[in-house]
């Protein structure tokens, strides 16, 4: 049950992404493609070896999965943990993190419309949190990672 809830919850987040891809185009003039967006949990190392990745780079993901049963009698009733994790690859250090900001902004910007029900059980309150990671060698030269993590509550039966 759990790993179907978290499934159908990134599906629920990738059906929003279209918030990201008219907010993104506003800021930047691109939008993210269907190769741009995925819904997988796979190290930045792992992507760059198979070599198919096109940044930016969107994965989403479940982290963790909370049966909390605030509804008793409900086989499933708690909070369900989404990232929206963006990396973002350029040749040079000066602007990757201003660009990645764009591009994290464009995401929580699509979370901030998406607030209320979603359908099937699901409801987001518009609450996340953003973090930054270190630029690394990868991508073009330089690579970047920005979490957008969240909570989605979830009631199944």
């Amino acid at each position: 049950m759990t790993g179907r809830i978290g499934s159908a919850a990134a599906l629920k987040v990738i059906e929003r992404m279209g918030g990201v891809n008219s907010g993104e185009d506003a800021l930047t003039g691109g939008f993210f493609g269907p190769g741009q967006v995925r819904t997988q949990n796979v190290s930045l190392e792992l992507t760059e070896k198979s070599g198919s990745v096109q940044y930016p780079a969107v994965h989403v993901y479940c982290e963790k999965v909370v049966n909390d049963q605030k509804e008793k009698f409900r086989s499933f009733s708690g909070r369900v943990q989404m990232t929206i994790e963006v990396r973002y690859t350029q040749d040079r250090l000066d602007g990757l993190q201003d660009a990645l900001e764009i591009y994290a902004d464009a995401a929580t910007q699509a979370l901030n419309a998406s607030r209320g029900d979603w359908g099937d059980g699901m409801s987001y309150n518009g609450a996340y949190e953003v973090s930054f990671g270190p630029a690394k060698h990868g991508g073009k030269n330089f690579v970047q990672v920005a979490k957008v993590t969240f909570e989605i509550q979830a009631s199944r039966n």
